[in-house]
């Protein structure tokens, strides 16, 4: 296997334990990305306050993740260094049929991520949308693949980034509460925007696996780090604020249809989503779950023996402290078959002790 990255050098060994989880799913070990204080990030949050900000300059974006990412390459961890395209967030999608773009900067975490104000004000407009690849933001999004393919190759990756298809491009045309009340008054109408916004993630996607080349076979994944094959990041949010019913419904087929066309996608579940769990276990082509953690929500560390005994052998992401991801460690507390994102080291040195340990783990 070929897999030579300069923030990586242990790049080979990484995809062939990340390759074990995703592939062989085994429940006796345990796997970690561990993360540490960065300059880069200590820097973006100098810069940028939390909230709305001006369309970022795409080399200033590209040399974020070079700094942040070239800091992290002391750390011997399961990750695999790579850029999350946060500007290609919600925005993109809208803004390829006529949607107004709106950024907002993320100091925790380095993101600039993008939205669009509702689309339309009635159905009429639907006729109307087009997948528009002379378009500004059609244009914008090519430039930023080439910048990240070509200012990071040799480096680090570019991760694949988040669909918004289904009831989530729903909510980019008439925003969350309408489009809950449209799959009640006009369901024709719904099944037709749903049918474009496949065709205009189809499109997105497969411009995205043309434009950035798989690294040793796989897809670098700020979910999952990375995964063999063409996978795609899915989203299922929307159903978090319905029942299982209205998955079944209106949100199976449209995830499993597109899952279809590439090697399979992984998905994330937020707190308020668990509920679906047993639901989207079985979606075919699910690779992989990140099971996210929100306010008010019990952490998924916390609850980890119950969600993965509803989830069986599907490989699982979660966020946990290094404190207490330590703790469970000390007493073999830890479930196998996880990916485990340890927020934060004290120090390198601290991050590759405990990686050592991790290795070593078995059930």
């Amino acid at each position: 296997m070929d897999f030579r990255l300069r923030y990586c050098k242990d790049a080979r060994l990484r995809a062939q334990r990340l390759r074990q989880l995703y592939c062989a799913r085994p429940q006796d070990e345990i796997f970690a990305r561990i993360e540490i204080p960065t300059i880069a990030l200590c820097e973006f949050a100098r810069r940028l306050a939390a909230g709305y900000t001006s369309q970022p300059d795409i080399a200033e974006r590209v040399a974020f993740w070079d700094g942040m990412l070239a800091e992290r390459a002391a750390v011997s961890d399961d990750s695999i260094p790579s850029a999350y395209l946060s500007e290609m967030d919600q925005g993109l999608y809208g803004g390829i049929v006529g949607g107004k773009v709106q950024f907002m900067a993320h100091p925790e975490n380095g993101w600039i991520s993008s939205m669009v104000s509702p689309i339309l004000q009635d159905w009429a407009g639907l006729e109307r949308l087009k997948i528009d690849h002379e378009g500004e933001w059609y244009r914008y999004y090519l430039r930023v693949l080439e910048s990240f393919r070509e200012l990071g190759k040799g480096k680090f990756g570019t991760s694949h980034f988040i669909l918004i298809d289904g009831l989530n491009f729903l909510f980019e045309l008439f925003g969350a509460t309408r489009t809950y009340l449209e799959l009640l008054d006009n369901p024709a109408k719904v099944r037709e925007a749903i049918e474009f916004a496949y065709l205009l993630n189809l499109d997105v996607q497969n411009k995205f696996f043309e434009e950035i080349p798989l690294l040793a076979g796989g897809t670098c994944s700020n979910m999952v780090e990375w995964i063999p094959g063409r996978v795609i990041s899915e989203s299922v949010d929307p159903f978090h604020m319905t029942s299982v019913d209205y998955f079944e419904h209106w949100g199976r087929e449209p995830v499993e249809r597109i899952l279809a066309r590439f090697d399979g996608g992984v998905l994330h579940i937020h707190g308020n989503g668990r509920h679906l769990l047993e639901a989207v276990a079985s979606l075919r082509g699910l690779r992989a779950i990140y099971l996210l953690d929100d306010l008010d929500y019990p952490s998924a560390f916390s609850q980890l023996k119950v969600l993965k005994a509803r989830l069986s052998t599907i490989p699982i992401v979660v966020n946990v402290g290094f404190a207490e991801f330590l703790q469970a460690l000390n007493s073999h507390r830890l479930p196998g078959g996880v990916l485990y994102k340890v927020q934060t080291a004290p120090s390198v040195d601290a991050a590759n002790r405990l990686m050592e340990r991790v290795r070593e783990y078995r059930l």
